[in-house]
């Protein structure tokens, strides 16, 4: 066997390790070592890319359409849905991510798909380090953002996010609705994200500082990722901090969940001043 497959295989048996007391393990480096090969092999069956396009729709195609986006820029790609789903719709993307493995699977399923994705390993804090140019859009999708457990690099990642778009750009982002968590207690009563049959997606522990999600798949495995459970105010403040003008936040993809407590929140912010127009959609829940 050769060095380098035998490293390759060591590499996809890897597990993921989160010491004697799990919740102790809110580094903000720690989503690379969450994402092993097998709980990437998994993320798909997780997503179910049939089931997630019906329930959000055309959401972010018409929102980057209206605003007469061409060049979208895709930080946190994962496996690829919504980069391929833009590429398809004509949108010119870049995909991005931190972690190697989900870019391997993203370029994988956009082949599969017929799309040739452009892939770049990239780290928010430094982004515009590795992604030359600048962008109609940028959108962080996925309950991606919630991986940065230090403000410091919140502030920094939302600066480098800013200083990528045009000047009329707008940066497209969404969490959980971690208020109603914290709160309320988790309850989700849409799957709008998550779609797989017979896969659940659960909080084990949340506080103030961690919210801890196990990931359980019908085969019996499980796996976990550790997120900052981001306010719905404090996100918003974050934006406005680093300059976007406007900042318009929407809740689920129906606005027949108006008067309900979303799963999701959806923010759209601009750079340029005035009201970003969002078709079909309820404005500040």
């Amino acid at each position: 066997m050769s060095s380098a497959t035998e490293t390759r295989e060591n590499h996809n048996k890897r597990q993921q390790e989160f010491g004697d007391n799990p919740i102790a393990v809110r580094d903000t480096e720690h989503y690379r070592e969450e994402y092993v090969h097998a709980f990437v092999e998994k993320w798909d069956a997780l997503i179910d890319w049939d089931r997630r396009g019906a329930s959000e729709g055309d959401f972010f195609i018409k929102a980057l359409k209206a605003k007469g986006a061409k060049r979208v820029l895709d930080v946190a790609t994962g496996t690829g849905f919504h980069s391929v789903r833009l590429k398809q719709a004509g949108f010119d993307v870049t995909s991005a991510d931190g972690s190697p493995e989900m870019l391997a699977r993203a370029f994988e399923n956009g082949r599969k798909r017929g799309e040739i994705l452009q892939t770049i390993q990239a780290d928010w804090r430094w982004l515009n380090k590795d992604i030359s140019g600048k962008f109609d859009a940028v959108i962080c999708l996925g309950n991606s953002f919630t991986h940065l457990f230090k403000e410091r690099d919140r502030r920094k990642a939302l600066a480098e996010f800013y200083a990528a778009l045009r000047h009329d750009g707008i940066l497209i982002l969404d969490q959980r609705n971690y208020d109603s968590i914290l709160d309320d207690g988790f309850s989700s009563k849409h799957k709008f994200y998550y779609c797989g049959e017979d896969v659940t997606a659960e909080p084990e522990h949340v506080d103030e500082g961690l919210a801890r999600f196990c990931y359980s798949f019908p085969d019996g495995s499980k796996y976990h990722l550790n997120m900052y459970p981001l306010r719905r105010g404090y996100t918003r403040k974050l934006m406005f901090d680093v300059g976007f003008q406007t900042v318009q936040t929407f809740g689920d993809f129906q606005e027949t969940h108006r008067q309900e407590r979303p799963d999701f929140f959806i923010h759209v912010a601009s750079k340029a001043y005035g009201d970003t127009y969002m078709p079909n959609q309820d404005d500040e829940l």
